[in-house]
């Protein structure tokens, strides 16, 4: 199974570290708390990262 290049705050949380760093994980826990506002928005994946890394170097 492939690695997801984009997933959205809404779906991760501190679970997903290795796929989405620390900042966008916590981003997706803060969405999941009652009074905190976090606009909608999408996460690229340390996967999508690294592929793009890779490949301008």
């Amino acid at each position: 199974m492939s690695q997801p290049n984009v997933v959205w705050f809404r779906d991760v949380g501190l679970d997903d570290l290795p796929l989405v760093g620390g900042k966008n994980a916590s981003l997706g826990e803060l969405i999941r708390l009652e009074g905190v506002k976090v606009p909608n928005g999408f996460v690229i994946t340390t996967h999508a990262f690294e592929s793009f890394s890779a490949s301008t170097t």
